[in-house]
């Protein structure tokens, strides 16, 4: 097996608030990430996700634990991992003064890279990125998506082994998210190491190998997202409304129809490995929602067994 290119063991992440106890961001997470592996940390906002990101990137030093990346420790060897990270942020960071094509080439050079070379790789991460149309149009002048692609291209201008992507498609549309998607595979296939931070169940679906469930700094589950659901949810998940007013007046009546029913502000969640016949079941109990939709078991359903809450929350 090849050494792993993240190892975190026991990471510890506090921050000193005047007044207050010290407030645990992070509180002993332990994975590893292989060479080449898509790796998530899947969770809702404040659970750790962004925080355990900055350390990977030698941004931020831990409290307590161990974290060796590529081998080194991020807080001795800052500068030598962070020369061969990508990294792209939560929040766009472009350059509006200058072009896309402009960007990259700067960029490039922070890294020291010859100004030829320079060159030649904005042009080639332009067409990877698809925007080689817009090389000439200022970053304000591109679209959400365009920019968040040009932010992914940026960030591979020095050839990482690892790239890091902090919420990658937040406030994109859906095509937009699509299109960001199928440049993630590409990398994939070219062997990149991905991590990405996320609380879109489709999106670590789609782009995860393994991934860590993360709740208040704590690993929750571990595993592949088809091995999660397998584990910690049924086959199928029915989801019914009757009204907000009547959930929780109709749930009593719900026993024995399912596995396990859990009651939501806005809908009754069934999980079984048959939703037309729990549909079915229901019918025969004189209930009939308003609504009623039959799927498969995803990510979101695993978060709210683990935690009692939804992923975007």
């Amino acid at each position: 097996m090849p050494a792993p290119v993240i190892a975190a063991t026991d990471l510890v992440k506090t921050y000193r608030v005047k007044g207050k106890p010290d407030f645990v961001a992070v509180d002993g997470l332990s994975f590893e990430v292989a060479p080449g592996e898509s790796f998530g940390l899947l969770g809702p906002n404040g659970a750790g996700k962004s925080t355990t990101m900055k350390m990977i990137g030698a941004v931020s030093t831990r409290t307590g634990g161990s974290l060796k990346i590529l081998g080194l420790d991020p807080d001795r060897y800052g500068p030598e991992i962070r020369s061969r990270l990508g990294v792209v942020p939560q929040q766009d960071n472009l350059d509006g003064e200058l072009n896309a094509r402009e960007n990259l080439y700067i960029y490039g050079r922070y890294f020291g890279l010859p100004a030829k070379v320079c060159h030649q790789k904005a042009d080639e991460l332009l067409a990877f990125a698809q925007l080689q149309d817009k090389a000439k149009s200022k970053v304000d002048e591109l679209s959400g998506g365009m920019k968040r692609r040009l932010t992914i291209a940026r960030g591979l201008i020095n050839d990482p082994r690892i790239l890091l992507l902090d919420e990658p498609t937040t406030g994109l549309d859906p095509q937009a998210r699509h299109i960001l998607w199928d440049r993630l595979f590409r990398l994939k296939e070219r062997g990149t190491t991905l991590v990405l931070t996320t609380h879109y169940m489709d999106e670590a679906e789609q782009l995860c190998d393994r991934l860590v469930v993360v709740d208040h700094g704590k690993i929750m589950a571990e595993g592949t997202p088809a091995s999660l659901i397998r584990e910690h949810s049924s086959r199928e998940v029915l989801e019914v409304r009757f009204g907000s007013d009547r959930n929780a007046e109709v749930a009593p009546h719900l026993e024995g129809v399912g596995e396990r029913v859990d009651v939501l502000p806005d809908r009754i969640l069934i999980y079984t490995h048959d939703g037309d016949a729990a549909l079915a079941a229901l019918a025969e109990r004189s209930l009939h929602p308003v609504t009623s939709l039959v799927r498969r078991s995803s990510l979101e359903d695993v978060f709210l067994r683990l935690t009692g809450r939804s992923l975007i929350e």
